[in-house]
């Protein structure tokens, strides 16, 4: 009996050792894939099967946040209230009484499995709730828990909340319709994104569509940490803005809304200052150490909606969603260089509608996801390094079409 034990035993240890090899070779096999030299970059083709078909008669409402687990599992969310939808021709069947076979809301988190099968639904508001669940959700971010924040940028929304992945609730940092000032340190003020540093125990607030800040709190216990503006500098709710054109001084406060902040592996927190057209890269302490603006010629709601990073070891690539302009750009994250751009406006797959929001899995593929009239998430299947023949390489259909 305790031979057995012993081969068991043994056997385990191999295959640990053997998952670890090989889990070990794939990260160095995916460092290698992304090292590509002059004229070469990340290509990527559209999955139009991906996600399978929603159960239910579901259907989904302005879809404004991505994210992948440690499973690989993609985690969207959306507007599901019946503001919108049209009640008449698209959610007959949530009327009453019903005015049609299809369709309804779907829940606002929905769970999809790498093969894009829907696994898990839930969220929303309830009575009773120890949570206040925002009036305008947007974003979700998973981190290394496997844990799920959601933002939001309805007008009371100065909080955030955190659940399981299973949708069980942790915690609420902040209190819908208490914020003060920009300086609050209790509360936010419309929460675009939020980002993680796992290391540092430190989740990032893209805070966001009233207080233009970045805020760094506590992972467990939601306390602020520190909080900066644009260039570093103290957020002032009394600074006086231009409109914007690229023939003036940037705007000295993130003109906003602040989108995105995203720290990297190497302590670099990249934050989406979207109607500026630029991205400030900062250290994580809040000092100011460059900027770079993408498509400056754009106005209206700007260019950098959000970003995401390539999963080898070096994040060698950042991925930018642009949501006025339609399209994503492969950018070269240690210089900043935009290598080229995919997409177009559009409603077939591999073209946009307002891309909002971009994340990446483990494998390198982008899942990006659509608000406004768009109301989806496409799959870009990561398909190995290729030469970049023109600037804007337009719809990332498969076979280059």
């Amino acid at each position: 009996m305790r031979r057995t034990r012993d081969l068991l035993a043994g056997a385990i240890l191999v295959a640990v050792a053997a998952a670890c090899a090989d889990a070990g070779m794939q990260t160095a096999q995916m460092s290698m894939d992304m090292d590509g030299g002059d004229g070469m970059a990340p290509m990527f083709e559209v999955d139009p099967f991906w996600p399978k078909p929603l159960p239910n008669h579901w259907l989904l409402g302005a879809t404004i946040g991505v994210a992948v687990d440690s499973r690989d599992h993609v985690y969207i969310v959306h507007r599901n209230t019946p503001d919108q939808f049209a009640a008449r021709t698209e959610i007959g069947l949530a009327q009453d009484p019903p005015l049609s076979e299809c369709c309804q809301p779907a829940p606002p988190v929905l769970e999809f499995d790498p093969e894009g099968n829907l696994v898990n639904a839930w969220g929303g508001p309830q009575e009773g709730a120890e949570y206040e669940w925002p009036t305008s959700n947007h974003g979700i971010v998973v981190d290394h828990m496997d844990n799920v924040w959601i933002g939001g940028n309805g007008g009371q929304d100065n909080h955030v909340v955190k659940f399981t992945r299973e949708g069980e609730f942790l915690m609420q940092i902040g209190r819908s319709g208490m914020r003060e000032n920009s300086m609050d340190t209790e509360n936010f003020g419309r929460v675009a994104k939020i980002a993680f540093d796992a290391a540092a125990n430190e989740a990032y607030m893209a805070d966001g569509y009233l207080n233009k800040r970045v805020v760094v709190v506590d992972m467990d216990t939601g306390e602020f940490k520190r909080f900066w503006g644009a260039y570093g500098n103290e957020p002032d709710d009394e600074y006086e803005f231009m409109p914007y054109s690229p023939d003036i001084p940037p705007a000295q406060q993130f003109r906003g809304p602040v989108h995105c902040a995203d720290p990297s592996r190497d302590g670099l927190v990249y934050v989406c200052d979207r109607a500026s057209d630029r991205i400030q890269v900062f250290q994580t302490d809040g000092t100011y150490v460059d900027e770079v603006f993408i498509a400056p010629q754009t106005l209206s709601q700007g260019s950098t909606w959000d970003v995401a990073f390539s999963p080898d070891p070096e994040q060698t690539y950042m991925y930018v969603a642009d949501g006025q302009n339609m399209k994503v750009y492969v950018i070269l994250r240690e210089t900043m260089e935009v290598l080229y751009s995919f997409g177009d406006g559009g409603r077939q797959p591999g073209l946009f509608f307002a891309v909002h929001s971009i994340a990446t899995d483990s494998q390198g593929n982008i899942f990006t996801t659509e608000t406004y009239e768009g109301k989806r998430v496409q799959k870009f299947t990561y398909t190995g390094m290729g030469e970049v023949t023109r600037m804007n390489m337009g719809p990332a259909w498969p076979g280059g079409g």
